[in-house]
């Protein structure tokens, strides 16, 4: 095997793992927050006696219902896949990792990545508030009706909290997904010096054990 070959299989042998990697934190974490999502729900309790405004019922529902599926379909694309990347991680063969199909599924082990730690945590957040909302709007404040009730000082101080949170989260996010694609550009630059500086020296080493070629001599002999 040439150095060049034996590179760029360690470098495949990297992916792998990285994409292992993801695919495991995205399952752990999409079955966590669903899970959540739906315990949510079940367990909510709506008074009958008070009248919700509808607005407030059809996000509560749309978002844990949209919450749900995008972890689902993470979920999903983890557990299709991560048994092949398994399989082949686990056999001690330097050829096997050729076998694996983490390059050709790399766009939906991106996109399963992106469900569960971007839009499915910022979903889980939206959903944390609208349940703040559906479990503490009923409540009723002493004193004059006029007031704002208990419940939704309650509510507003969660919203309150939870929107800088939610912020953060954005900037974080976008800054940490930036700095993800600036580390692996420069890292791909790494690769492909490391690989002209292997390909030059194999071309080096070839040359020097290439046979040398007879010369005929320049003697005449009698």
């Amino acid at each position: 095997m040439t150095l060049n070959e034996h590179s760029l299989q360690a470098l495949s042998w990297r992916k792998l793992y990285l994409s292992r990697a993801k695919l495991k934190a995205t399952s752990r974490t999409s079955a966590l927050l669903s899970g959540f999502a739906m315990v949510a729900m079940v367990e909510v309790q709506l008074e009958e006696n008070h009248e919700y405004p509808p607005g407030l019922l059809v996000a509560f529902s749309a978002c844990t219902t949209i919450l749900v599926a995008v972890h689902l379909f993470a979920l999903m694309i983890s557990t299709c896949i991560l048994p092949n990347l398994e399989a082949v991680s686990n056999v001690h063969n330097m050829n096997s990792v050729n076998e694996s199909p983490h390059e050709r599924m790399h766009c939906y082990i991106e996109l399963a990545w992106a469900f569960s730690t971007v839009i499915g945590t910022l979903l889980f957040l939206a959903e944390v508030v609208l349940l703040c909302w559906v479990k503490f709007l009923p409540l009723k404040g002493h004193g004059d009706n006029k007031t704002i009730s208990s419940g939704v000082m309650a509510a507003i101080v969660s919203t309150t909290i939870m929107v800088p949170f939610g912020l953060v989260f954005i900037v974080f996010a976008v800054h940490f997904y930036r700095s993800l694609v600036s580390h692996k550009t420069d890292r791909q630059e790494q690769d492909l010096e490391e690989l002209f500086s292997l390909n030059q020296l194999q071309n080096q080493l070839d040359h020097r054990a290439e046979p040398s070629t007879l010369q005929p001599s320049s003697h005449h002999f009698p």
